[in-house]
């Protein structure tokens, strides 16, 4: 597709119609791509590989807190993304800009505020609410979680985000179109980069990073 282009991911049509007509208004003409569950936004991103930013919700069909933002930028590195979510204390938007957000906006945010998110990351900037204090990671384990996972390789995420669902060996690599001995290597190398010792405790430790994300 040329031209500028955004694409939208929330599985609310009402949100994404008023995120829609709120690009619509903008000065600068973009073309909208919409998806509602997180199988459609990896689809969209894929046959838009020039689209110019990701207004990302944090909870939608198939994935679920920070490990779909993990998955997108372990994929589309180049692909600014914008985390809008409802849930908008200090720790979510911390975690969102350690894993690679370009920007966080709130849902209670008002259209004058989304449209100048969208233009300060459109423009190479980070975005983050005026009342945002920043400041480093305030739990030390999860610091060093974050940074663990930002070191997982496109793959790893989604096997990773497959895990979290409770899928099964054989089920992950149906789902991924690669042996289930593929699979295996794929959670031992996740498991070694995380330094936990089971696929459940990396699990959990996943869980303590999401907490509070359920926007």
């Amino acid at each position: 597709m040329t031209g500028q282009t955004i694409l939208i991911a929330d599985d609310h049509p009402l949100f994404r119609s008023a995120l829609k007509q709120a690009i619509s208004g903008m000065a600068t003409y973009y073309a909208v791509v919409e998806a509602g569950d997180f199988d459609g936004v990896q689809q969209a991103a894929r046959e838009n590989p020039n689209a110019d930013l990701l207004l990302l919700d944090l909870a939608m069909p198939g994935v679920s807190g920070l490990s779909g933002l993990i998955t997108l930028k372990a994929e589309f590195s180049s692909l600014p993304i914008v985390v809008i979510s409802a849930s908008d204390d200090e720790d979510t938007i911390r975690r969102t800009l350690a894993l690679g957000a370009s920007g966080f906006i709130s849902k209670s945010a008002g259209i004058d505020e989304l449209r100048n998110g969208i233009r300060t990351v459109l423009s190479g900037e980070i975005y983050t609410p005026e009342n945002f204090e920043g400041g480093e990671e305030t739990d030390p384990d999860i610091a060093d979680m974050l940074e663990r996972l930002q070191t997982l390789t496109p793959q790893q995420s989604r096997v990773l985000r497959m895990l979290c669902e409770g899928l099964l060996n054989k089920q992950i690599a149906y789902e991924l179109g690669v042996s289930e001995a593929t699979v295996k290597a794929h959670v031992s190398a996740i498991l070694l980069k995380l330094n936990v010792d089971s696929r459940t405790q990396a699990v959990i430790q996943l869980g303590k990073v999401n907490m509070a994300m359920v926007a």
